[in-house]
């Protein structure tokens, strides 16, 4: 081998020509408690997550051999071999149906890597649509679930998207209901945090104390029932927080340029390093963008909305 939800099921309609191209959103966490080590090494979680308007596009199509080539948005960092969670994920669809994994999967990046969005979780959960799109499986969701919950524990919700309750170590969901549009400003930082180091030194810090079970934030809830985004901001949380900031302290200046600009609240963004800062409306999140831009604490920023829909088949790559 060389390596170099509703919508979701457009299946072999959409396999024409051969490709399959499957858009999948990136998430930020609007709570993340996290309980402590369990024996197997995993953590318990209430995770409240959110789909925001930030893609990569996954295609597929027939090939002589599995392979796997990116472009786009750091690029470079992105594994081509069968560390991918793409690769993994059209392996494992592949072994469940006896079919030789013969596919290119190209990923068009645009979510940041190891920057705490779930890229690569969205990586796998798109590829593995579009690959039962290609082979004109018509899996249920039920049984994509289950291959992504295999995979890892954000990537189940990158095939629902929208806005979820993940609880067990965050593969167990329970959809939530949004009632308005919330506007985010993400600021990416130079290099990434590997999720692993920042959940070792959460129990670092942790040690010796009593962490409390992870539970769901009642008030965040309602305010992503009533679109309230002024009531989100006092209740955004994140157990890993204190954790990311000991491995990256200068992101404590980030979330100080972004609360100065404006922002409602400001967060990391699950394990980081990308912080998130929730806006008022759109013009809000534009001048907390810019003022981050200027402000010498981040390498870039993207303004974008929550919730956005989970990996969709949204045509034939020709």
């Amino acid at each position: 081998m060389a390596v170099g939800a509703p919508s979701s099921h457009a299946g072999a309609d959409a396999s024409t020509g051969g490709r399959v191209r499957v858009r999948v959103p990136a998430k930020v966490n609007a709570q993340l408690a996290v309980g402590a080590a369990r024996p197997d090494g995993f953590h318990d979680l209430a995770n409240v997550f959110l789909a925001v308007d930030l893609y990569d596009e996954i295609t597929v199509s027939h090939a002589d051999e599995l392979r796997v080539t990116c472009s786009g948005s750091d690029a470079g960092q992105v594994p081509l071999d069968t560390t991918n969670l793409a690769a993994r994920a059209a392996l494992a669809l592949a072994r469940r149906h006896g079919i030789d994994p013969r596919v290119h999967i190209h990923i068009d990046k645009d979510i940041p890597v190891a920057g705490g969005m779930a890229g690569g979780s969205a990586d796998g959960a798109g590829a593995l649509l579009a690959c039962d799109a290609l082979w004109s499986l018509g899996s249920s969701q039920e049984e994509l679930l289950a291959i992504c919950a295999e995979l890892g524990s954000d990537v189940p919700f990158s095939l629902i998207g929208g806005a979820a309750l993940g609880t067990g170590r965050g593969e167990r969901l329970t959809p939530l209901t949004v009632g308005g549009v919330f506007h985010w400003v993400f600021a990416m930082a130079d290099g990434g945090l590997s999720t692993p180091t920042v959940f070792r030194e959460f129990d670092r810090l942790a040690e010796g104390t009593d962490v409390p079970e992870p539970v769901a934030d009642p008030a965040l809830l309602d305010a992503l029932r009533t679109g309230d985004a002024v009531a989100l901001a006092g209740a955004l949380a994140n157990d890993l927080q204190p954790a990311a900031l000991a491995l990256r302290p200068s992101l404590a200046d980030t979330l100080a340029a972004g609360t100065t600009a404006g922002a409602l609240a400001a967060l990391v963004s699950g394990s980081g390093p990308t912080t998130a800062f929730l806006a008022k409306d759109a013009e809000g999140a534009a001048r907390i963008a810019e003022a981050l831009r200027t402000s010498g604490t981040c390498r870039t920023t993207r303004t974008t909305t929550a919730p956005a829909p989970g990996a969709t088949v949204v045509s034939p790559a020709l």
